[in-house]
């Protein structure tokens, strides 16, 4: 019986994953626990899958699965926690930016009772710009959303076994995990680490995929977008409504003319950027609802080399052990 599950995405990680490797297994011997490694290769382009065959071929306890194409980290996630069978499960990058000596530290802290343990890392040697956008950030889904999101916390964390249950019951294919992992509840402890950089490579979180990824975050856990709509829409009508009252009292009591073109070609450009902006939200939660109702797996599997039970076909995966196939 497994006692620890380690889930580790990769994408693009040929130049540190055997540095990863090493560092994780040293860390997690000393511990006299079973554990398995279960990485997935999100549709690397690099050799990445060629060191995780390398990998699993010289060490029984690791176990990958590799994507099709890069379907992106959630999906990741979501496939290395269905092939995890362990009591506890850990959830970590391979980037070394989660350093591997602190998986012990999160196991005890386990053992005391709690369901989830987070590592939270500070901001150290983070550019002044990105982390005052991070704070600005936290501060408005603080307000915002439905769950509670702490700046710092990340996907790097151990589940217990019901928690990762309980995650892998909700069944939305838009998945946004730190929400998630709010939203499920049960008991939580977290702890502070120093930021560490990159061992190699580049971050494959750009600035666009942040603010898209932030979007998200927004979306995923609360309607306060839609209400604001509401409320933006009343707001513009009682300022109308006091401007023309405005008007006609001017014109009735001071006789001054009434403002034209200028007013009129303002108020429609505002109206209309309003209306606009409305509809993008509206459009963003259709949207969803349509990707939602198509009900497509969240990945498509190309290969896998596990020993454990295999899950059903709605994750993209097939049902025997050992290595397989799939192209649909």
């Amino acid at each position: 019986m497994v006692h620890l599950s380690v889930v580790v995405p990769c994408f693009n990680e040929a130049e540190v994953i055997d540095t990863f490797h090493t560092a994780l297994v040293a860390a997690l011997e000393p511990t006299r626990e079973t554990f398995e490694i279960c990485y997935v290769d999100d549709g690397s382009s690099d050799r990445t899958l060629q060191r995780l065959r390398h990998l699993a071929a010289n060490d029984p306890r690791v176990r990958f699965t590799s994507f099709s194409r890069n379907f992106g980290k959630e999906p990741a996630m979501l496939a290395g926690l269905r092939m995890a069978g362990g009591d506890a499960v850990v959830l970590m990058d391979a980037d070394l930016q989660h350093p591997p000596g602190l998986v012990p530290r999160m196991l005890e802290m386990h053992r005391h009772g709690y369901d989830q343990v987070v590592a939270q890392r500070d901001r150290t040697g983070e550019g002044a710009v990105r982390s005052a956008l991070s704070r600005a950030y936290y501060r408005l889904v603080r307000r915002c959303m439905d769950v509670q999101l702490v700046d710092g916390e990340g996907d790097f964390r151990l589940l217990s076994r019901r928690a990762v249950d309980c995650v892998l019951s909700l069944p939305e294919s838009n998945r946004f995990s730190k929400g998630i992992f709010s939203w499920i509840g049960f008991d939580s402890v977290s702890f502070t680490y120093q930021n560490v950089e990159r061992a190699a490579g580049e971050s494959k979180w750009g600035g666009r995929r942040l603010l898209n990824y932030g979007i998200d975050g927004l979306l995923s856990f609360n309607t306060r977008p839609l209400r604001l709509a509401i409320h933006t829409g009343l707001c513009l009508f009682l300022s109308a409504l006091a401007y023309a009252l405005w008007i006609i009292g001017s014109d009735v009591f001071v006789g001054i003319d009434t403002p034209g073109y200028t007013t009129l070609l303002t108020v429609i450009v505002a109206l209309g950027g309003i209306q606009l902006a409305t509809l993008g939200v509206v459009g963003e939660y259709v949207g969803r609802i349509y990707h939602e109702a198509k009900r497509r797996p969240h990945y498509v599997v190309r290969e896998t080399e596990t020993s454990g039970p295999r899950v059903a076909a709605r994750s993209g995966l097939g049902t025997s052990g050992g290595r397989a196939r799939t192209t649909s």
